[in-house]
């Protein structure tokens, strides 16, 4: 979009937005709200480089900000529901005012900067590079998209005889029509969940538009103006400089109010329009500002996404660590109506400051502490108690130390030992230690504009404490032990979080008149849904034996005990060791060859190749001197886990020379009495890695093709997207078709399905000379904010069946998987709540209200809570009832054969992140296309 405006071009500007297209989301962002009430006035920001950027309308020119602003408006109809693309007419944006528009969703970003209702303090800016922007984020609710009704902005033409009540009626916003789309079978059972039903006394919220006259160009000078005319409309509102809400509507459509400029005695006129009314259920984001700040009242500290409680930590001395309670609350529309999402959320932090982890690593190594501090702690989260902030250490500045002086905005000198004494009360005791450099992520401006330069917030190690948990942390089971203890919630405790969080709302007098203020108010208790219970799947296995998945869905003794469904025999096969794990080798193959019998695998005596050193070289030599052409298998027994070889050994194996390969860490196959159980999952594995299968399923359906989609963004390679794509290719969905993507770095989107879907079609018609008739697509990896992207992604699938003649056209149904969500279900006993068992499905009440959508409960857990999984049908030509959808979707979650149980996603979905998952992190490359019709990946 050309920014090329100058002051005047306000109606050349608005002419050419009104003639634009609508943008597809993600296209241009709209530009952000700011606060209700004017900041407090910063403290001196240290300056270490000059120059001062301008941020906002004044950078632009009022004529290419008021265009980035009628464009934002445009883009937000996405955001309250408009179809994608649909094009408006010129008369449906909102243009009285000239620069005015805002949409709900922008006021998410104003509580942070200090007022979206009632302005809450903000603490003295960090020191930084240049003048300080607020970085503060706001999390986007997961809410139904609401139906947008754009309505023309500005009093009733003249002449107009239809009544004021009649075009209020028209302009307000109509529910959107409500998907139901319920199943029957299965046994009725009783559940609860993390819901609070959401009651509204008010009929919605009226959206005014606020018009200065003379123009005010000042945000913070808008926002006092209004302030003075509270007496009129009352002390509970939410302004972001333009879009006034209010809980209640003024006695005229138009008010005219008259305050003075404060700065000069300027006499203004305020004018106040009705523009539209709001029902309840389209005020999802202003409602979750409430609660923000309710949080606020609460005294919960912010940290990341979610409020914390600092005042009652859970201390884990012996490991230098602590766990912040807190709440996620989020409000959505469902389809059981207006609810709050509330869940119990657990914050690990250490204890430990960055000054005390450097001065360890001083004493490890003196000689290059620095190159070890940088790795160490470059790109990690620490957090400052004096703000309760939270920041990425982005570089370490060697050369500065708390001693040095900036220049403040003021242009006087100040040095960080006073700085942090006048602004935060804080002495530091060691002089030289070195600065943390933060650099937050540059913020886009109207218009589509990057700011040239942004600040670099300067920290002192002393005052920043490490947060989240380490690598070596992760691997040690007695820290994950320790923290499970207070980050594991049962759900009985789940459910007394959320009945405190309801007492501390209404027993707070301020937090319950913010709630009253806007005619809210909740449930003593949590919903009550009614689910079902799917009938246990049936496993089938070699040789004519089943059985039942059972209460758990865990038949693991009888995979290991009976014959596998296809069995692929261990003719010629190698394995690697090292001189001193020879014995464990010898002890390892005489096993392997017990178990496959069992199995109904034949499995002949390996080659054995020693290696005479632990060099990765060595190990790579080896690897290309014993595969040849005959070799099925390579088996390598590493002494210990490195990722330098495990990358080696696959690069080899699935790029340069491709081969089914197996790496085992000497220590899992070391203790005699676990041996054969480690080698019995082994065994499986190897199978399935040469083509065999482990178990099946009935799958009452013909001609079905089941496709797994999943995105993984490799960090090493400037994030570079993956994308897996893995297809069934038999009846039973147990042989499995595999085909990668390597995308743009940050993609999200998958370019190259066209390809991927042509080529399992093929190989679909190769295997059972039929093409398929019904393709059913799990994609994995998309939030409620992209769920709108698909539809290019569904445009792809479709278009690649007119490769296959124009008689071709197959019935195609796509199912988003969502697994990181905030829901949880419960069961109802008489007296507690409980785990849900596995094949336990809701599909109604917290429900999405538009879309046909359903959680269901596929895993049994022995500790904490189990999370379900949502599906979301966001596209579906093959017509399937509710039933036999979910029905599928639990079957696919028996098909994982890394493990003998249910999964929480479906299998297919599962095997393409763990097959993005190899490429992105080990091979970072395209694997052969000789293993795109075996497991290799498992």
């Amino acid at each position: 979009m050309a920014t090329g405006f100058g002051r005047g071009g306000r109606g050349a500007a608005l002419l050419q937005a009104l003639s634009q297209p609508v943008r597809k989301p993600g296209e241009q962002n709209e530009p952000a709200a700011s606060g209700d009430a004017p900041a407090p006035a910063p403290a001196p920001a240290p300056a270490v480089s000059p120059a001062a950027i301008s941020v906002g309308r004044g950078s632009l020119g009022r004529g290419a900000f008021l265009q980035g602003v009628l464009q934002g408006a445009t883009t937000s109809n996405v955001a309250r529901g408009q179809p994608t693309g649909a094009a408006q007419p010129a008369r449906s944006v909102p243009v009285s005012g000239g620069r005015g528009v805002a949409n709900l969703q922008a006021l998410l970003q104003t509580v942070g900067r200090g007022g979206g209702i009632t302005g809450p303090t903000v603490p003295p800016p960090m020191p930084q590079v240049t003048p300080q922007i607020s970085q503060s984020t706001a999390t986007t609710p997961k809410e139904t998209p609401a139906p947008s009704v754009v309505t023309q902005s500005g009093a009733p033409s003249q002449g107009s005889s239809e009544p004021p009540s009649n075009r209020l009626s028209r302009m307000a916003l109509d529910p959107s029509p409500v998907v139901h789309k319920s199943g029957t079978s299965g046994k009725q059972i009783s559940l609860s969940g993390n819901y609070i039903r959401i009651n509204c006394r008010n009929s919605g919220v009226y959206q005014y538009h606020v018009h200065f006259s003379p123009s005010i160009d000042s945000k913070n000078m808008r926002f006092k103006l209004v302030n003075n005319v509270r007496d009129v409309i009352g002390f509970t509102k939410a302004f972001d400089g333009f879009i006034l809400y209010l809980p209640h509507r003024l006695p005229e459509q138009e008010t005219v109010l008259h305050s003075k400029r404060p700065t000069d005695g300027v006499d203004v006129t305020i004018t106040i329009r009705l523009t539209k009314v709001i029902t309840p259920e389209q005020c999802v984001a202003l409602y979750n500002i409430i609660f923000r700040r309710i949080m606020n009242i609460l005294e919960m500290v912010q940290v990341g996404r979610y409020y914390y409680n600092p005042r009652t930590p859970s201390t884990v001395p012996q490991h230098r660590l602590e766990v912040w309670p807190g709440y996620i609350t989020s409000v959505s529309q469902n389809e059981g109506g207006l609810m709050l999402l509330v869940d119990a959320s657990h914050r690990v932090l250490r204890t430990e400051t960055v000054l005390q982890l450097m001065k360890t690593t001083v004493q490890k190594n003196p000689s290059g502490f620095q190159d070890e501090c940088t790795r160490s702690l470059v790109g990690t989260i620490v957090l400052t108690r004096y703000n309760n902030k939270t920041y990425r250490i982005d570089d370490i500045l060697w050369a500065k130390t708390p001693q040095h002086t900036f220049k403040t905005s003021s242009g006087s000198e100040l040095s960080f030992v006073d700085y942090y004494s006048n602004a935060y009360h804080k002495e530091i005791s060691d002089l030289e230690q070195p600065l943390l450099l933060h650099r937050p992520k540059k913020k886009q401006l109207p218009g589509g504009k990057v700011p040239e330069k942004s600040e670099a917030i300067c920290l002192i190690p002393e005052f920043c404490y490490l947060t989240g948990l380490t690598d070596e942390l992760r691997q040690d089971f007695r820290v994950m032990k320790d923290l499970a203890s207070h980050t594991r919630v049962t759900p009985e405790q789940r459910v007394a979080t959320m009945r405190k969080f309801i007492n501390a709302v209404n027993g707070n007098p301020e937090a319950k008149k913010e709630l009253d203020n806007w005619g809210l108010s909740f449930a003593d208790n949590t919903i009550d849904i009614d689910g079902r219970l799917a009938p246990q799947e049936k496993i089938i296995f070699g040789g004519n034996f089943t059985c039942m998945a059972g209460p758990q869905a865990d038949w693991g003794r009888d995979a290991t005990r009976n014959k596998v469904l296809t069995a692929v025999d261990l003719r010629n096969w190698t394995v690697l060791f090292s001189k001193r794990d020879a014995g464990k080798a010898s002890e390892f193959i005489n096993m392997m060859q017990t178990c496959c019998r069992q199995m109904g695998i034949q499995c002949n005596k390996p080659t054995c190749c020693e290696l005479h050193d632990d060099r990765v070289d060595t190990l790579s030599r080896s690897l290309r001197d014993n595969i040849n052409p005959s070799v099925q298998c390579m088996v390598v027994i590493c002494p210990t886990s490195r990722d330098d070889k495990y990358n080696a050994i696959k690069k080899i194996c699935c790029v340069e020379m491709p081969v089914p390969s197996q790496v085992i860490i000497a220590k899992t196959i070391a203790r005699p009495d676990k041996l054969r159980s480690v080698t019995q999952k082994i065994a499986l594995q190897i199978n399935c890695k040469l083509g065999g299968e482990l178990w099946g399923l009935d799958i009452p359906m013909s001609n079905l093709m089941v496709v797994g989609i999943d995105v993984y963004h490799d960090a090493s390679r400037n994030k570079r997207s993956i994308a897996g794509f893995v297809a069934s290719t038999n009846k039973m969905c147990s042989r499995w078709y595999s085909k990668t993507v390597l995308q743009m770095p940050g993609q999200e989107l998958i370019d190259g399905l066209k390809l991927c879907l042509t080529s399992s079609i093929r190989k679909y018609h190769e295997v059972n000379h039929v093409f398929p008739e019904k393709i059913v697509v799990f994609r994995d990896g998309v939030g409620d904010g992209d769920l709108g992207y698909i539809d290019h992604e569904v445009q792809q699938l479709q278009q690649c069946f007119g490769n296959f003649g124009g008689e071709y056209s197959p019935k195609l149904s796509v199912v988003i998987v969502q697994k990181r969500i905030n829901a949880r279900i419960f069961l109802k006993n008489q007296r507690n709540f409980d785990n849900p068992p596995p094949g336990t499905i809701v599909d109604h009440t917290i429900t999405r209200r538009d879309k046909f959508d359903f959680f269901i409960v596929s895993q049994h857990v022995r500790q904490g809570t189990v999370s379900p999984t949502h599906y979301i049908c966001v596209h579906d030509s093959i017509g399937m009832k509710a039933d036999h959808l979910q029905r599928l979707s639990y079957k696919m979650t028996h098909l994982y054969y890394n493990w003998p149980g249910t999964v929480r996603v479906p299998a297919p979905c599962q095997y393409a992140h763990k097959l993005a998952y190899l490429v992105g992190q080990n091979i970072h490359k395209e694997p052969s296309a000789e293993l795109s019709d075996r497991l290799f990946f498992l």
